[in-house]
């Protein structure tokens, strides 16, 4: 019997919290009684906690309770993960992580674990639209951007929200092999392996700051002319600078290359017009400034890891 225990706080967000523990809950229905998970909540606060989003849950056990060695512990995501910091819990994550024989996160949740000082020296992964936060501020750790998961040592992270259930599959799968993992995926209508990472929901280019600059002049007429032609030369005429001195410019300002944000604006301008319109592929690449399908699908798959065709099925 392998005990999954699962940290709750206020705010927490539940699904983070529900998701896995279906996985768990699920793969007992193919295993042998001695090899089950048994599944743990423990409380921050006695009584019932409130989730995000309004749901409350009694955990099994309060905080000062829970002094087991767990196979698994995990820290769930939710405004109480990124925006508190829960000193008890702080205090006694380490001494819990250091009898537990894995430990992680979903979602946010990786930002208790990072203020425990736990990701430290990890490869470790959150919520695509909070990795820049995370790498801010935790800079001992190696913020993958991308990943859906990450499993590092002993150490288990997950990006955002469903993918907590992925992070579970893989933990059951490493358990008790692929075929009880699938058989679990089949029941919750999920697939085992999602194709591409992260990417595919976030947008590649940040917004132009609101201040102009000669930069952000330069952002937004590529912008406002995707389907045209540019070159580092042409860019930094714009901004009336030499190409040197521009690109050093715009990469302190915008953290990418010039090519880089032509490049990357041009796959979210194709994203959007695959996810809002029906139109054919080779005006979606016109349009986008790619001049070709061919050069548009190599783009999207080593930037995405997926085709724009398969873009278009699963986002329109």
């Amino acid at each position: 019997m392998k005990t999954v225990a699962m940290v709750l706080f206020p705010e927490f967000l539940l699904l983070d919290m529900a998701g896995p523990m279906e996985v768990f809950s699920i793969a007992n229905r193919y295993l042998a009684p001695d090899q089950r998970y048994e599944l743990l909540t423990i409380g921050t606060e006695p009584g019932l906690l409130r989730a995000s989003n309004g749901v409350s849950v009694q955990a099994d056990l309060h905080i000062d309770q829970a002094s087991a060695n767990y196979d698994v512990l995990l820290v769930p995501g939710g405004p109480g993960a990124y925006d508190e910091k829960h000193p008890r819990l702080l205090r006694w994550l380490p001494g819990a992580v250091s009898r537990a024989r894995r430990y992680g996160s979903i979602c946010t949740g990786a930002f208790v674990l990072g203020h425990a000082g736990l990701l430290d020296g990890y490869r470790v992964t959150t919520h695509w639209h909070y990795t820049e936060r995370l790498i801010k501020g935790f800079p001992k750790a190696t913020v993958e951007t991308d990943q859906i998961y990450v499993l590092n040592r002993n150490l288990i992270t997950s990006g955002g929200v469903t993918a907590g259930i992925d992070l579970a599959l893989a933990v059951v799968a490493e358990d008790h092999g692929k075929k009880v993992a699938q058989d679990v995926a089949k029941v919750l209508l999920v697939v085992m392996k999602r194709q591409g990472g992260q990417a595919q929901f976030s947008p590649l280019t940040a917004a132009v700051a609101p201040h102009e600059t000669a930069v952000t002049r330069v952002q937004n007429h590529v912008l406002d002319h995707l389907d045209k032609a540019f070159s580092v030369e042409c860019m930094a005429g714009l901004a009336n600078m030499s190409a040197r001195h521009f690109a050093r410019v715009f990469a302190r300002e915008v953290s990418m290359t010039p090519m880089e944000f032509l490049q990357s604006a041009r796959i979210d301008r194709a994203r959007n017009l695959l996810e809002t319109s029906d139109l054919p592929l080779k005006t979606v690449a016109f349009k986008s400034g790619f001049g070709s399908v061919r050069h548009m699908r190599f783009l999207f798959s080593e930037k995405l890891g997926l085709t724009p065709t398969q873009y278009r099925e699963q986002f329109s």
